[in-house]
């Protein structure tokens, strides 16, 4: 299976339709401290953990996003607002199709609108059912665990997290999103955080996390994307991810969400 890219498709590691894995315990890193990232937060509002997970987990998640996702293509117009597309869709509508609707959102893009990239919601899919077994409910789950939250929560200086959005992202070559501040970002969500799963990143290959300052006139601070890292940062700033270059290696693997705060239903 191909997922596409927003220059065309692309080749990346197949998918397996027949989910064989199985996934470690989850659990964060027995030897990490909340309390060694609360100040660094606090002063940049900003902060980067290494080694979130031990290492036969951290391989095993890699493992996952590499080669038991369905991703879907997922981009974004003021007319339809977030499209989603599966291979069965892409084929179905054909080539030309996909090449007019990549040329829209580049146009958009031009004016610093969207996003284009492979994606699988974690919590829509939870909601709606689908793929009943795969190992990525298991991650989602952790994910709204009290371990989970707990963790963030005591870094980011924020009580009452009640929930983590999720989704599973691959950007392949020429995946980006734009300039922007979170939605939500001022009221249930409280900071956005990401899981690494990039090995061997190279500086050119683009992808980028981008920190750009308010008058989105300079990139304030860059980073290029890593393995089995926890990124938290306050979704206020304005932020955007680099497209991914033509001749990158390979594809940007993360898991990406925020922690919120908004009551969770009875």
């Amino acid at each position: 299976m191909r997922t596409l890219g927003c220059a065309g498709f692309i080749r990346h590691p197949a998918c397996a339709k027949d989910i064989t894995m199985t996934l470690p315990p989850l659990r964060l890193n027995p030897s990490l401290k909340p309390e060694d990232y609360i100040e660094a937060y606090a002063r940049d509002r900003f902060v980067q953990i290494p080694d979130i997970f031990e290492p036969e987990l951290a391989d095993a998640l890699a493992t996952m996003l590499r080669t038991q996702i369905p991703w879907r293509l997922v981009y974004q117009t003021p007319q339809d607002g977030v499209v989603q597309i599966s291979p069965e869709d892409a084929q179905s509508l054909g080539r030309e199709v996909i090449a007019q609707r990549m040329q829209l959102v580049m146009q958009l893009a031009e004016k610093n609108y969207g996003f284009c990239y492979n994606s699988y919601q974690m919590i829509e899919a939870v909601i709606q059912g689908r793929d009943p077994g795969h190992p990525i409910h298991e991650v989602t789950q952790f994910l709204n665990s009290r371990a989970f939250l707990d963790f963030g929560s005591a870094i980011i200086g924020e009580a009452g997290i009640t929930k983590a959005d999720a989704q599973a992202t691959l950007f392949g070559r020429g995946g980006f999103l734009t300039r922007h501040v979170d939605e939500g970002a001022n009221r249930e969500r409280r900071a956005a955080y990401t899981l690494g799963f990039s090995q061997n990143w190279q500086t050119d290959w683009g992808g980028l996390l981008m920190l750009i300052d308010k008058q989105t006139t300079d990139v304030r601070s860059a980073y290029v994307p890593r393995f089995n890292t926890l990124t938290l940062f306050d979704g206020m700033a304005v932020h955007s991810v680099s497209p991914v270059s033509a001749f990158a290696g390979d594809g940007r693997y993360s898991i990406v969400g925020w922690l919120r705060n908004d009551p969770v239903p009875t």
